[in-house]
């Protein structure tokens, strides 16, 4: 029962506060990251293996070893701990605070304010895009992090409590750090990507079943099964497909990047995506941390009542 009450205090914090905006312990632990790099890269796994240990490890145990401590001495304290730690690492708020500006420019007819606002959310050359591919992209974005920033973060605290929300949340960090196939990461990036498909791979799923429920389900399913296995990654494939498919939606397709479109499966089915996608996406990844919230305290009561039987 504390930990789903942990959970929703930690939603309340983020709904009331979003990120913290002079110190946030992530920009702290991404400079950390950067260190480390440039003092233990090399051109191997085992480099990169190391470097993964060396930054996320430490952090993991201290914050297991002070969630300990409070639990045992000040349950209290270790109640708002786990309330503010959790707080940290999800990022709902954030969410809407960088997808709304861009769906309010579409919806202005402000396609240069559009770019602007979507290329703070997504990696590829947005000066290219229209209209309905600056909609795609920021719907993309939502989706795909209602898992990474949120739903993830949520699950493995509910499994491991605070050192498992942290485990994930810096796991997710390095992956999006080093994580990419180019020539300076493939191989010292190996261990990052991987790590974070491994503790994505049951959020993820339960991230596009919330989707599924909550949206146009026979077709979510549908776009989930035909679909998400031809996306590069395995834990987003099934996330945006259902997702896309929820809100009876095109998404995927080409996208630039570094001046080259490249291709991408397509994502959905339904209409182009619009200013509207983006607001229909926000709403959608909300309704779905009420149910994991909702699903959660049920059984925290269900749980508590059986130890009290």
């Amino acid at each position: 029962m504390t930990t789903a009450l942990a959970m929703v205090a930690a939603v309340l914090l983020d709904a009331w506060l979003g990120e913290p905006r002079r110190f946030h312990p992530l920009v702290a632990f991404g400079r950390l990251v950067t260190f480390v790099e440039s003092r233990l890269h090399r051109d191997r796994r085992s480099a990169g293996i190391a470097a993964w240990c060396v930054v996320v490890l430490p952090v993991v145990l201290g914050a297991w070893v002070i969630n300990a401590w409070l639990g045992h001495d000040a349950p209290w304290l270790g109640f708002v701990y786990q309330a503010v730690v959790l707080y940290v690492v999800i990022g709902l708020r954030s969410l809407g605070d960088h997808a709304t500006p861009v769906a309010r420019a579409l919806e202005a007819g402000d396609i240069l304010g559009a770019r602007t606002a979507v290329g703070r959310m997504v990696s590829r050359d947005t000066a290219a895009l229209d209209d309905s591919q600056v909609a795609a992209a920021a719907t993309e974005s939502v989706l795909e992090n209602g898992n990474d920033a949120v739903f993830g973060a949520l699950f493995w605290f509910a499994v491991l409590g605070v050192p498992g929300a942290v485990l994930y949340r810096l796991a997710n960090t390095l992956d999006a750090m080093w994580g990419y196939r180019t020539e300076r990461y493939e191989r010292y990036g190996w261990a990052a990507a991987r790590i974070d498909d491994v503790l994505n791979f049951l959020p993820a799923r339960l991230t596009a079943m919330s989707y599924l429920l909550l949206g146009d389900a026979a077709r979510a399913w549908r776009c989930w099964r035909v679909q998400a296995s031809h996306w590069d990654s395995p834990n987003a494939g099934p996330v945006m497909a259902a997702g896309a498919g929820a809100l009876g939606i095109c998404l995927g397709g080409a996208a630039p990047y570094d001046g080259v479109w490249e291709p991408r499966p397509a994502l959905g089915e339904g209409d182009p995506a619009d200013a509207r996608s983006i607001v229909r996406a926000l709403q959608l990844v909300r309704r779905s941390v009420v149910l994991w919230l909702v699903v959660i305290v049920l059984l925290g009561i269900i749980r508590w009542g059986a130890s009290h039987a």
